[in-house]
C-alpha cells in the first residue's frame, strides 16, 4: 500500500449500526497534489472521527472522493438524505478572481474544486441538507459567487506558527439568530482552527454566522434554504472539544431525519 495515497477502506473503518436510519454522503479530497505521509494521515484521522461519529449516531455513510481519478457520482450524492462536504487543500484561486501568486499554497486541485462546487450547487438547487467544514465552507462561498483570503496575514489567530502544530483553540463570535448560535445558546464559542485562507466577500444568499475576533468570517449559512451551512473550523480534529463537535454533527443529522420523515408523509 502506498503511504502517500488515502483510499476509501481507510477511512470507512467503523460500520454503522444496524438501525442506521439515514444515509450521509460524505464528499472530501481524500487525496491532493504534493501530499505527503504526514498530510496522509492528517486526513485520514480527520475523515475517520467525522465518519465514525456519524456512525455513532445513527447514520450510514457512504464516501465520496472528489480528488480521484474518477469523478464522483453526482447522482449518488444527491440521492443520500444528506450532505457533508469535508477539508482539503487549497481553492484554486482562478474560481474567485485572484490572479497573483499565493503564499503557503498546498494541494491545489482545479479539477476536485470544479466537482465539489457542482456538487454544493446541485444540493442548493435541490434544497438538500449539507454541512460544510473548512475548505467545504470556503467552496460553498465559492459556489454563491464569493470570494476568498488566499492567505491570512496576520494568521496567527487561526492557525499554528510554521514548525509548530497546524491546529489551534479560538474563540470566535455566534451570529445572534444564526444556526450555529441557536444550536449553542451563548455568544462565543472556542473551536479549533488551523486555516490559512478564508471567506472574503460573502457570496449571494449566503449570511455570516460567525466571525473571528480580527473580523475574518468564520461560519456561513444559506438565508433561503432550509439548512445549509458552512463552518470554518474543524470539529473533528482530534484536539476538538467532543461536546461541541456532538452537538453541530447530532443537529444537522436531526435536520436530515426531520427532511426525510417530511418527504415520507407527502
Amino acid at each position: 500500500m502506498n503511504p502517500n495515497v488515502l483510499t476509501h477502506d481507510e477511512v470507512l473503518r467503523s460500520a454503522p449500526a444496524e438501525t442506521a436510519d439515514v444515509e450521509i454522503a460524505v464528499v472530501v479530497q481524500l487525496n491532493m497534489p504534493g501530499q505527503t505521509a504526514d498530510s496522509v494521515a492528517l486526513q485520514r484521522d480527520l475523515t475517520v472521527t467525522a465518519v465514525d461519529d456519524l456512525h455513532r449516531l445513527g447514520a450510514r455513510v457512504t464516501i465520496h472522493d472528489v480528488g480521484g481519478d474518477s469523478a464522483p457520482d453526482e447522482d449518488a450524492v444527491a440521492r443520500a438524505d444528506g450532505i457533508l462536504v469535508l477539508g482539503g487543500g487549497d481553492v484554486d484561486s482562478r474560481l474567485y478572481g485572484h490572479t497573483g501568486p499565493v503564499p503557503n499554497e498546498y494541494g491545489k486541485d482545479r479539477r476536485a474544486d470544479d466537482r465539489e462546487i457542482a456538487i454544493i450547487r446541485t444540493a442548493i438547487a435541490e434544497d438538500a441538507t449539507l454541512l460544510a467544514l473548512c475548505r467545504g465552507s470556503q467552496l460553498l462561498n465559492v459556489a454563491c459567487g464569493g470570494s476568498l483570503i488566499p492567505d491570512l496575514d496576520p494568521f496567527d489567530l487561526h492557525k499554528g506558527a510554521p514548525g509548530e502544530p497546524l491546529f489551534i483553540d479560538e474563540t470566535v463570535a455566534l451570529t445572534p439568530g444564526s444556526i450555529v448560535h441557536d444550536l449553542y445558546g451563548q455568544d462565543e464559542l472556542t473551536v479549533r482552527n488551523g486555516h490559512h485562507q478564508a471567506v472574503d466577500r460573502v457570496g449571494e444568499g449566503l449570511r455570516v454566522a460567525a466571525r473571528a475576533a480580527d473580523g475574518v468570517v468564520e461560519a456561513t449559512e444559506r438565508i433561503e434554504n432550509s439548512w445549509i451551512l458552512g463552518v470554518q473550523w474543524h470539529p473533528e480534529e482530534n484536539g476538538a472539544d467532543d461536546h461541541d463537535r456532538q452537538v453541530l454533527f447530532a443537529a444537522f443529522l436531526d435536520q436530515v431525519r426531520a427532511r426525510k420523515a417530511a418527504a415520507l408523509t407527502v
